[in-house]
């Protein structure tokens, strides 16, 4: 039988998850102390240990430590009160399976619970070590939303291995930072991280600055250069906006992931290199190899493991922390005393898009604290955000006075006569489909082809969502053909 071991001081939620799991059949043994606990670990370390983060003698992170120094191997579940981005990374760089903020719903941690068992029964791994370790991100991070902690757990998962990264995400969401996050948290970290910005380089040198020259290769080359990929020799290397690179340098940058060998520019000697690929692109590249305009080889290559870091308005509150991260910092660095937003720019910054993402919102903070006069931020401190809000107040009438039913009246009436003639019969099933087809269009390009996301957007099953996207696949290419839908 799975024995679960529950660490907290909070009764009646332990009685409520204990009484849970029992009726689930796992045996159970609750502790209000850790020192409790860990002697009968000791004992018998059982499968799962669940552990309140902020315990009075033994703290959840010490708690870790001391599972690993005793070589329990079971994994942990952290639970806390007050939730911390910090807390959150120690605790997964200790070993922690998961991180789960308190108030908790009891069905949500037994969800969690049934899932190391699951997988730890099929995999005969009871008591084996199922850990994970998240990243040391240290402050240049910012964030605690469950968005941004599940970057964190998945930047400790992959920091250890030198698989290529590929992260995507629109400009301004802090891609070099998890680039940099990884490869700090790496056994490379002692070696050169370098950054190349693919967009800012003219492609015509854009090889020379990745692979280098040799003296004489062309009009100006008095001297041999080394390239990106020579210098980062044992560490990492960022291509930021590979989606931009042209078809033949992504032909070069693919054989040194295959063969971690590569020519200088005008050179015949094959150098090899030992660097990691780290690569970002706010474009869907999925898209790109519909067009003919990035290789699929070196986009499956450059895919080993996919990292989607949100916008800025899907992370919550991370909003308010990131600003309050940058007053502090340009007040510090501009010695005046800013002491934060007031209540009317805290609305207006909630209502605003933020198209740059935390970019923008760090460069309207630098500027509301260097213009304040008063120590507090108000929205005449926030041009663009004041500009956005004013023009989504502005089209809110007409939102609701039309709204989308009268948007698609508008389209059906225009093409009501087509329909009726083409789709007699049929025309809701018509109408229907091709509104289907094109939400499903909209969505994929919003997650960049990212299938579990556009299924959890929808609200409905990825096998569901898998075959709508064959069946309008199948639509497109009679189309195409000139063969007649069934």
């Amino acid at each position: 039988m799975t024995t679960i071991t529950i660490i907290d001081r909070e009764r009646d939620s332990v009685s409520r998850l204990c009484q849970g799991l029992r009726a689930r059949g796992y045996n159970v043994r609750a502790f209000s102390s850790a020192k409790e606990a860990l002697e009968e670990i000791r004992q018998e370390p059982g499968h799962l240990v669940v552990s309140e983060l902020e315990l009075p003698d033994v703290s959840g992170i010490d708690l870790l430590r001391e599972l690993r120094r005793l070589g329990a191997g079971v994994p942990v579940i952290i639970t806390t009160q007050h939730t911390n981005t910090q807390d959150a990374i120690d605790t997964m760089r200790e070993g922690a399976y998961d991180y789960v903020p308190k108030p908790v719903d009891a069905e949500m941690i037994l969800r969690v619970v049934e899932k190391i068992a699951d997988v730890t029964r099929a995999s005969s791994l009871l008591g084996a070590d199922v850990s994970c370790v998240a990243p040391t991100v240290r402050h240049r991070m910012i964030g605690r939303s469950p968005e941004i902690i599940e970057i964190y757990k998945m930047i400790g998962q992959v920091a250890q291995s030198d698989a290529a990264v590929l992260i995507q995400g629109e400009s301004g969401t802090g891609k070099e930072l998890v680039a940099s996050a990884i490869h700090e948290n790496s056994l490379r970290r002692e070696h050169p991280f370098l950054p190349v910005n693919c967009a800012a380089i003219p492609e015509t040198l854009l090889e020379s600055e990745l692979f280098g020259y040799e003296r004489g290769a062309f009009t100006g080359a008095s001297q041999t250069k080394i390239g990106k990929f020579e210098q980062a020799h044992g560490g990492t290397i960022f291509l930021d906006e590979i989606g931009d690179m042209s078809l033949a340098t992504q032909a070069k940058v693919l054989r040194v992931l295959q063969e971690q060998r590569f020519e200088r520019v005008g050179g015949r000697e094959s150098l090899k290199t030992n660097t990691r690929v780290i690569a970002a692109t706010n474009k869907s590249l999925v898209q790109c190899m519909r067009e003919g305009s990035f290789r699929v080889d070196l986009f499956y290559r450059l895919k080993v493991v996919s990292l989607y870091l949100p916008p800025l308005r899907d992370r919550g509150d991370d909003l308010f922390l990131l600003a309050d991260h940058f007053i502090q910092r340009f007040s510090d660095a501009t010695g005046k005393r800013v002491k934060g937003l007031s209540s009317e720019a805290v609305e207006v910054m909630r209502a605003y898009r933020w198209p740059g993402n935390v970019r923008e919102l760090e460069n309207n903070i630098q500027n509301a604290v260097l213009l304040n006069k008063t120590g507090l931020i108000t929205p005449a401190d926030l041009p663009l955000a004041t500009e956005g809000a004013a023009a989504a107040g502005a089209g809110a009438p007409a939102r609701e006075a039309g709204g989308l039913s009268a948007a698609f009246r508008r389209i059906i009436a225009s093409e009501f006569d087509e329909l009726a003639s083409t789709h007699r019969g049929r025309v809701h099933e018509a109408v229907v489909d091709e509104l289907e087809r094109a939400l499903l269009s909209i969505v994929l390009e919003h997650v960049r082809d990212n299938q579990v996301r556009a299924a959890r957007l929808l609200g409905i099953s990825r096998n569901t969502l898998r075959s709508r996207i064959d069946r309008f696949y199948k639509y497109e290419r009679r189309e195409k053909s000139g063969e007649p839908a069934p």
